[in-house]
């Protein structure tokens, strides 16, 4: 299973950006979150499109699952 900490922020067009971060730890708390985001905001250092991350919308975790499905191929000899 992967998961994925989704960082989502509105940008100075009122436009949405979504940072993701891989394998965040397990046990990440909203208010960690939001502190994090908020820095990340203040700090101006990401720059969208030419708009700044202007606020903090919300942290969320994005679990997936894959599932391999595997084709079994029989080959047939035709020339005998």
């Amino acid at each position: 299973m992967e998961k994925v900490l989704q960082l989502v922020f509105k940008k100075a067009d009122g436009k949405q950006k979504v940072l993701n971060v891989t394998d965040p730890r397990e046990n990440v708390t909203a208010e960690e979150a939001r502190t994090a985001m908020q820095s990340i905001v203040d700090s101006g250092v990401f720059n969208a499109d030419g708009n700044a991350l202007a606020e903090v919308v919300e942290a969320r975790v994005r679990t997936t699952e894959v599932v391999e499905a595997r084709v079994r191929t029989t080959e047939v000899n035709v020339l005998k």
